[in-house]
């Protein structure tokens, strides 16, 4: 399974990417291992995630996600309540 997904960083911004292992990519980012962005943001906190079967449809949303205000962002997150 692939996942994207939208941490909730220490500092309030949000991060979104993709993942074949949701739970390790957010250990990753909590230990400082996960990306650039988050490494000086931690502790990260999921926040959003889908799943998809491929890689290619995960990376499209990914792409789709970045392109949205932080606003979008929030909306989609709070449909989920897991703000």
């Amino acid at each position: 399974m692939n996942y994207i997904y939208i941490v909730k960083c220490a500092d309030g911004t949000l991060y979104c990417g993709w993942t074949n292992h949701l739970e390790k990519r957010v250990a990753a980012h909590n230990s400082g291992k996960g990306a650039k962005y988050t490494k000086s943001r931690r502790p990260v906190e999921l926040v959003y995630y889908e799943e998809f079967e491929t890689k290619e449809e995960a990376m499209r949303r990914e792409a789709s996600i970045k392109r949205m205000e932080r606003a979008a962002k929030l909306e989609l997150i709070a449909k989920t309540g897991r703000s």
